[in-house]
C-alpha cells in the first residue's frame, strides 16, 4: 500500500468532508486505505497520484490493467456515487462527460475515463466564449428521456432548496453573516423557487455546472462536463454561473445572459432573474474566503440588489 492510499488527504480536505458529512466522515476516512486498495484490486488498477479533492469525495489518479489512465472517486455517501453513476449514463453518447468504466454502488466508489489535458476552466481562469458554452449546455440537455429516466431525476425545486439551506447556513457561520444581509438570501431563495417552478418545459440538467466541473478536452474532444448533480427543471439554471464568472459590472452580466440564452434557447431576462436570484450565494461564498475586497463580491451584492 503506497503513501499515496495511506495518507489520501490532507487537514483541509478532511474538514471539508466533516463539515458535509459529520463526524462519521472521521470512521469513514479510518477504512479508506483499505477500500480503495479492495477497489483496485477488483477493478484491476493501480493508484498513481492523488486527484482534486471535492466538497463530497476523494478522488485518485490511477492505471488500468490496459495502461490507460483513469479516476477513482470514492464518497462517505454511496448514494451520490450512485445517482453520479446514472446521470453520467444518461449522457454518454454526447462525449461531453468522462466514460464510466465501473461503479460500486453499496461502497460509494465509481471508476471514471481521465480526460486529457484535464485542467478546469477555473484552473485556467479564462473565460471560454459563451458561444462554447451554450453548446455544452445544450448538447447535455438535447439527450432523449425514457418516462422512467425523468422520474428518476429530482425536480430542480429540490436542489434549489437544498442549496439555498446550505448557503444561508454558511453566511450564518462564517463571516458573511455581517456582510450579506440575510433578506438577500431570503429574497433570492423565494425568487429561485418560483423560477423552479414556473418552468414547463423540463430538461435533464447538470445541476452544478461551474468553471470547476467543466474539463478542457483538449482540441478534439472540447469542454467536458465533471460530477454533475442531475436534476430535471429549467434549461436556464445551468447558465446562471456561466454569466456571473470574472464579470465585473452587470451590465457584463447582461451581455454574456444575452448570447447564453441564445445559444441554449431561453428569455435573457429570465436567465438574468437567475442570477440575481444566486446573486447572495455567491457574495456569501466570497466573502467566506476573504474576498469581500474584490470588484467579483462588489458586483455580487450590485446583484443582489438588482
Amino acid at each position: 500500500m503506497n503513501n499515496v492510499v495511506t495518507q489520501p488527504i490532507d487537514d483541509k480536505q478532511q474538514e471539508r468532508l466533516v463539515r458535509r458529512f459529520g463526524a462519521g466522515a472521521l470512521h469513514w476516512l479510518d477504512g479508506l486505505p483499505r477500500l480503495v486498495t479492495e477497489l483496485m484490486d477488483e477493478w484491476g488498477c493501480t493508484v498513481e497520484g492523488r486527484g482534486p479533492h471535492g466538497q463530497t469525495s476523494v478522488v485518485f489518479r490511477c492505471r488500468r490493467a490496459d495502461g490507460t489512465p483513469a479516476i477513482l472517486k470514492i464518497s462517505p455517501d454511496p448514494a451520490l456515487i450512485g445517482a453520479e453513476g446514472r446521470v453520467l449514463a444518461l449522457w454518454a453518447s454526447t462525449d461531453r462527460v468522462p466514460k464510466v468504466y465501473a461503479v460500486d454502488t453499496e461502497r460509494g466508489g465509481i471508476l471514471l475515463e481521465a480526460i486529457e489535458p484535464g485542467f478546469t476552466i477555473a484552473e485556467l481562469g479564462t473565460v471560454p466564449p459563451m458561444e462554447q458554452i451554450s453548446s455544452l449546455i445544450t448538447e447535455l440537455h438535447s439527450i432523449p428521456l425514457s418516462d422512467a429516466q425523468r422520474q428518476e431525476l429530482h425536480p430542480l425545486i429540490s436542489r434549489v432548496n437544498f442549496l439555498f439551506d446550505l448557503w444561508e447556513r454558511a453566511r450564518v457561520e462564517g463571516p458573511a453573516a455581517d456582510l450579506v444581509p440575510a433578506p438577500f438570501m431570503h429574497h433570492g431563495h423565494a425568487l429561485a423557487r418560483t423560477l423552479a417552478w414556473e418552468e414547463e418545459n423540463a430538461v435533464p440538467l447538470h445541476g452544478e455546472l461551474h468553471p470547476g466541473n467543466i474539463l478542457d478536452g483538449g482540441v478534439r474532444r472540447g469542454l467536458v462536463a465533471i460530477d454533475p448533480r442531475g436534476c430535471l427543471g429549467d434549461p436556464a439554471y445551468d447558465a446562471i454561473d456561466w454569466a456571473v464568472w470574472q464579470t465585473e459590472s452587470l451590465a457584463e452580466i447582461e451581455e454574456r445572459c444575452m448570447v447564453l440564452a441564445a445559444g441554449i434557447g431561453v428569455p435573457h431576462q429570465r436567465l438574468f432573474r437567475w442570477c440575481v436570484a444566486f446573486a447572495p450565494i455567491f457574495a456569501t461564498a466570497l466573502a467566506n474566503r476573504g474576498r469581500a475586497d474584490t470588484v467579483a463580491f462588489k458586483v455580487a451584492m450590485e446583484l443582489c440588489a438588482a
